[in-house]
């Protein structure tokens, strides 16, 4: 006779592809407000020095790109923390206003502004090299080199978390699994 287990069922194993995938997430939230950061005060320093090339206005767009873009990996869901005591919703507009933002359009949002950004990293990058002149030092010079190429890998690797189907699914964006 068979007793039942009181055994927890053991978890599906994660093929490497999903681990990786969620390890990217994770890196990607962290990753982006950094970049934000650094080609924004950089972006900053360029205008009060008196650039006088397209440099600052490159960088600065690739600042308010990656602030997007983190947004919405910040918009990650993840599993509600259990609470023993309801928190009073905030007063604070900022934090209405991130509330108010689903998930799935945090997605939609990401996805389009990193396809944005992996094409201009691809097309400033083609022209430092035609056109040096034009382009002057901006963070998608010669595809990010002076960041480790990272402007350029990291809108791919986004893209590719982003179309994860374990990702679109956790987003609420397909509610069946394959």
């Amino acid at each position: 006779m068979n007793k039942p287990s009181n055994q927890p069922k053991p978890a599906e194993p994660i093929s490497a592809m999903a681990g990786f995938i969620r390890a990217a997430g994770a890196i990607l939230a962290l990753s982006y407000p950094v970049l934000a950061l650094s080609t924004g005060v950089r972006a900053i320093y360029q205008i009060v020095e008196g650039d006088p090339s397209n440099a600052p206005w490159i960088t600065l767009t690739g600042a308010l790109l990656y602030t997007i873009a983190a947004i919405g990996f910040a918009k990650q869901p993840r599993p509600e923390p259990k609470r023993t005591k309801a928190k009073p919703p905030s007063n604070f507009i900022l934090a209405r206003w991130w509330r108010a933002i689903a998930p799935a359009q945090a997605w939609r949002v990401s996805l389009i502004v990193l396809a944005l950004e992996t094409c201009l990293a691809l097309l400033v990058g083609i022209l430092s090299y035609t056109h040096p002149g034009l382009i002057g030092r901006n963070v998608w010079q010669f595809f990010g080199k002076d960041y480790g190429y990272f402007p350029l890998i990291q809108p791919l690797l986004g893209l590719a978390w982003l179309l994860h189907p374990e990702t679109i699914r956790l987003y609420g964006l397909r509610t069946k699994q394959p």
